[in-house]
């Protein structure tokens, strides 16, 4: 049952949807792998993660948009994490994604993410969404340009330090 009143979307491989207890663990696995959530935030401890995945809980009722669970249709698994993430200090609201382990290059994150930015382009009425990526994390940059983003600048996020902004095109140029 999810946590959230977040739709539930769909592509041909994926169905985004609200956080459900049962994500938990896979989305709390992932941040406590420091490595792996390097360039998202990796919680230094189990009750930090496990924070965070009530803050985005929370960030969906505040909001009325938030990171989606990305399930793979074919295991049910939790596959990683999109959706608009705009907590307090943020310069804009941002189009985010992860994948978690063993989905890695198949195109998930991709997927996820354009459905996500879709959604919030014609439900939500959004004009602009940009991406903060850490100069470090290559693969999202070259995610984002596969997107349509550009780099516009690097600002101070008091979350992570230095980071880029990376602008997606709007509504009317992916029409």
């Amino acid at each position: 049952m999810s946590l959230t009143q977040a739709p539930r979307l769909e592509t041909d491989r994926l169905i985004l949807r609200g956080p459900e207890k049962r994500d938990a663990e896979a989305v709390m696995g992932f941040l406590l792998d420091h490595d792996r959530a390097a360039g998202f935030g990796s919680s230094p401890n189990r009750g930090d993660a496990w924070r965070w995945f009530n803050l985005n809980v929370g960030h969906w009722h505040w909001h009325g948009y938030g990171y989606f669970t990305i399930e793979d249709k074919a295991t049910g698994g939790a596959a990683g994490i999109s959706g608009i993430w705009f907590p307090e200090s943020w310069p804009e609201p941002e189009l985010g994604w992860v994948v978690f382990d063993g989905y890695e290059g198949k195109g998930i994150a991709f997927e996820a993410a354009q459905r996500a930015r879709q959604w919030a382009y014609d439900d939500l009425g959004f004009t602009t969404l940009t991406s903060n990526i850490v100069p470090s994390n290559t693969r999202s940059k070259a995610l984002a340009t596969r997107l349509g983003a550009t780099y516009e600048r690097t600002y101070h996020n008091e979350n992570m330090g230095e980071d880029e902004l990376w602008r997606h095109p709007g509504p009317e140029a992916l029409a």
